[in-house]
Order: C-alpha cells, then sequence, then structure tokens
C-alpha cells in the first residue's frame, strides 16, 4: 500500500470510530504517537490522516496540541438571503478585479470592467464557519430597495474549501443574491456558499 493510501486508510478507520460512538463529542482523542503505536506506523503519518478528518469536520483543536472530537454544526434554516448576519463574522477586505463574464452578466455591465470584491466569513455562535459570502460591485457602494436570489450547488474551491473545514470539492448550496436599487436595476451581487451538512433552505411563499 502506497503512502497516500495508509494515511487515507488510517482516517478512515478512525472516522469509524469516530461514527461508532468510541470518542464522544469534545472528547480528547489519543494522541498521535499513541495512534500511530496503534496502526504501527509513523506519527507523520497519523498527522496526514488528522488533516483528512479536520477537513471533514470530524476533529477540531489547535496546532500542534492534542485534538478533540468536533461537535457536530448547528443545522440552521435560510428563508431570507438578504437578512443581516445575527452572529460574529470575519470580512476578508475589499480588493479590486475584473468582472468575469458571470458577475458582468449579474450586474447588467462589460466584461473584463473594474469591479470591487469582499469576502465575509460568517460564524455560528460555537465560532465555526458557517457560511462564506462573496459580494461584487462597482463603483460606490449604493443601497438597495430589493433583491432577487436563485439557489444551486457548486462543488467548493480549495480556498471555500479550507475556510469552511471542508475537503475540495465538496458539495454545497450556492445561492445567487442580487440586489436591485428602486428603479429595478442591479447595485451588487454576492455568492452565498452553505454547507449542506449545516444549512436548510426553506423558501418562503411569495406575498399574495
Amino acid at each position: 500500500m502506497s503512502a497516500a493510501a495508509v494515511h487515507r486508510s488510517i482516517a478512515a478507520a478512525l472516522a469509524r470510530r469516530i461514527h461508532d460512538g468510541e470518542w464522544a463529542p469534545g472528547e480528547q482523542i489519543p494522541s498521535r504517537a499513541d495512534i500511530g503505536a496503534q496502526y504501527g506506523v509513523h506519527e507523520q503519518t497519523v498527522r496526514l490522516a488528522m488533516l483528512i478528518l479536520r477537513r471533514q469536520g470530524l476533529v477540531e483543536g489547535e496546532k500542534r496540541k492534542r485534538l478533540f472530537v468536533a461537535y457536530p454544526p448547528a443545522v440552521r434554516t435560510l428563508t431570507d438571503p438578504d437578512a443581516p448576519w445575527p452572529h460574529g463574522s470575519e470580512t476578508y477586505g475589499v480588493e479590486r478585479c475584473r468582472a468575469s463574464d458571470d458577475v458582468a452578466d449579474r450586474l447588467g455591465i462589460g466584461v473584463g470592467l473594474t469591479v470591487y470584491r469582499e469576502t465575509q466569513e460568517c460564524w455560528d455562535p460555537g465560532g465555526r464557519s458557517a457560511m462564506l459570502v462573496t459580494t461584487w460591485w462597482r463603483g460606490k457602494r449604493q443601497p438597495h430597495a430589493t433583491w432577487l436570489a436563485d439557489l444551486g450547488i457548486a462543488a467548493l474551491a480549495e480556498v471555500q474549501a479550507h475556510a469552511l473545514g471542508l475537503t475540495v470539492d465538496t458539495l454545497a448550496y450556492r445561492v445567487v443574491r442580487t440586489r436591485l436599487d428602486a428603479a429595478g436595476l442591479p447595485v451588487e451581487t454576492a455568492d452565498l456558499i452553505l454547507p449542506m451538512d449545516r444549512w436548510l433552505i426553506r423558501l418562503r411563499p411569495a406575498s399574495p
């Protein structure tokens, strides 16, 4: 068995033990040395296996310290994609970029024009990442009167997966939200990325 296959096999075995309840949420799991002795492998192999479990959201803890079984993430229900986030968040700053075909179409502007982009990571009350919001707009940011939203599914890119503690290509909900001014013209558009294991989507009926 190759080295890569070994650490993936150990990760799968440890995941089964967690799912079977051998270690409860919040319980400290054995050290890398102890696990290495159990499976007859080097601690470095165990470290690689733990990275997989971290990305899967099964374990958590500070680097170079003992890990704990993660509590299941809170499952929230999205009914209003324009509602303000009620918990903590971190904004990674605003940067200028060129409008892609998709963003240009959503904003009603020419492809390649300069737009502003902002990414926000929203946390649940326990401090775990619950949603990523990337927003684009052109010029000065304008207030909006209403909004439109389309629901789809997207595979997580590397940066998104890392922020959410999931593996690359994991499927997540993608809500495309476009805010409109009083004249019905788009003033900004955003991608809301919501992990499927942490969210339910419940759309409200339209007003009569």
